[in-house]
């Protein structure tokens, strides 16, 4: 499966309208600056987005089992990394779980629109 390169933007703010409210939901009492919250992430998503968008796509065949269980295993753990050290005191095990609801969530409305 071919991705064309026109589609990203419209990929990422797709992703960034389901995943910046999911984080911001479950991490307002840990960081209460909720435009410094959105703004990190923001950010982490357009690096782990580019990564899934242009860099796997060169390694693993689009649409495999592979490459969709590489692609959000390196997002949810790049951003979780990312938001234990932008998030003072946050836990690793609780940005793990962040991680993977918002990009769950952003999978699942992925699909979801695929099909339409």
């Amino acid at each position: 499966m071919y991705i064309p390169i026109s589609s990203w933007f419209v990929a990422f703010v797709l992703t960034l309208l389901v995943e910046v409210p999911v984080v911001l939901a479950m991490l307002r009492r840990d960081e209460p600056n909720l435009a410094r919250l959105a703004v990190l992430v923001v950010f982490v998503n357009l690096a782990t987005h580019l990564v899934v968008w242009y860099v796997a796509t060169q390694v693993l065949r689009v649409g495999t089992i592979e490459y969709v269980v590489a692609a959000e295993a390196w997002a949810i753990g790049a951003e979780a990394l990312f938001y234990t050290a932008a998030v003072r005191g946050l836990s690793f095990p609780r940005s793990l779980v962040v991680a993977a609801a918002a990009n769950l969530a952003s999978f699942l409305v992925g699909r979801m629109l695929e099909g339409i």
